[in-house]
């Protein structure tokens, strides 16, 4: 049955175990959660000296996983089998190796709890295999989150952590940290220890426990541009060519094509209402005065005019007609384009 990380972590946590996981994709943050919850909570210590097994997939055939799959438990009521770096199982991808493991999922035996952690690859959903883990064992997919929809993730984990995140807050991690979970829950979790539960993460505290510099980022960049603020936005540009390598140009040009994309979005709207824009440029109604203010000083063919010197600079920053010129040299050059 394909479901989603949080039906199945909710129910781990209210003690229902089902006899087989098959945990797949690209996101490899709920495939690790999962396996962890599984592998802490399972089995308490005593259980799980005769009753836990970790077996690493490049170091067996699905033969030996599902004999260590059909043992019994001693002293316990269950054992636990995981399997991590399961895409590199010897025979997975063969006829008689899934064979092997369609014929365990037909009669799975109830007193274990088989988890196959592969993280980064899914198997072939054309094979049998795939159709069979989908009807008789718990199928976890996961995909990478797409750049738009890290923000509401990252508003989400917050607040089950019990804190408040401010949109500016949101938008410097999203920017600096990318889509990566992993990262992205680890830096959120070190802001978290240093806060009482209820209180909001502010870019200060970003600035203190993560060291991105709240005056200094591509967030506060893109509203100098914006504001058509030279002096800002020079000042910040200096900031990033003293240290080029920690400031690479390429996601700086990400985030102002998300920005020149959203104006686009935002002139082409047929509701111009402050709800209407907000659902159009995907942001919080709050924030649609500031892309209108925006729209006023870039019409619409001055921002199609500012994608293209964004391409360009792409183009240029990966070494497409730019000579020896110096990413900082882009850079610059950028800005003052887009300012201009």
């Amino acid at each position: 049955m394909a479901v989603t990380p949080e039906q199945i972590l909710q129910d781990l946590k209210a003690g229902k175990y089902a006899p087989v996981y098959f945990l797949q994709g690209e996101e490899p943050y709920y495939i690790d959660q999962i396996t962890d919850y599984i592998d802490d909570n399972c089995l308490n210590e005593t259980e799980k000296g005769f009753n836990q097994t970790i077996m690493y997939g490049k170091d067996v055939n699905v033969g030996q996983i599902v004999t260590a799959a059909r043992r019994f438990p001693m002293m316990s009521d269950r054992q636990v089998v995981i399997v991590k770096e399961a895409k590199d199982i010897q025979d997975l991808n063969k006829e008689e190796g899934q064979s092997l493991l369609m014929n365990y999922l037909d009669n799975p035996v109830p007193s274990t709890v088989l988890v196959f952690a592969h993280k980064h690859k899914k198997v072939d959903g054309r094979r049998p295999l795939s159709k069979t883990l989908g009807k008789k064992a718990i199928l976890l997919t996961t995909t990478k989150l797409r750049d738009y929809e890290v923000p509401k993730w990252i508003e989400g984990f917050a607040k089950d952590k019990g804190f408040k995140i401010g949109y500016q807050s949101v938008q410097m991690l999203a920017e600096y940290l990318g889509n990566n979970l992993e990262r992205l829950s680890n830096e959120i979790n070190k802001i978290a220890i240093n806060l009482k539960e209820g209180e909001e993460i502010t870019p200060a505290h970003i600035q203190k426990y993560v060291g991105i510099n709240k005056d200094y980022n591509v967030f506060e960049l893109q509203n100098a541009i914006s504001a058509g603020d030279v002096l800002k936005a020079n000042r910040i540009v200096n900031y990033f060519a003293a240290n080029i390598r920690a400031n690479s140009i390429i996601p700086m040009i990400a985030l102002l094509y998300g920005y020149y994309t959203k104006l686009l979005l935002l002139h082409s709207s047929k509701d111009k209402s402050d709800s209407g824009l907000a659902r159009a440029i995907g942001v919080p109604p709050f924030i649609v005065k500031e892309y209108k203010i925006a729209a006023g000083r870039y019409p619409i063919d001055k921002v199609m005019q500012c994608i293209s010197l964004l391409r360009e600079a792409d183009l240029r920053s990966k070494g497409v007609d730019s000579g020896s010129m110096p990413e900082e040299e882009i850079l610059r050059e950028l800005v003052f384009k887009l300012m201009h």
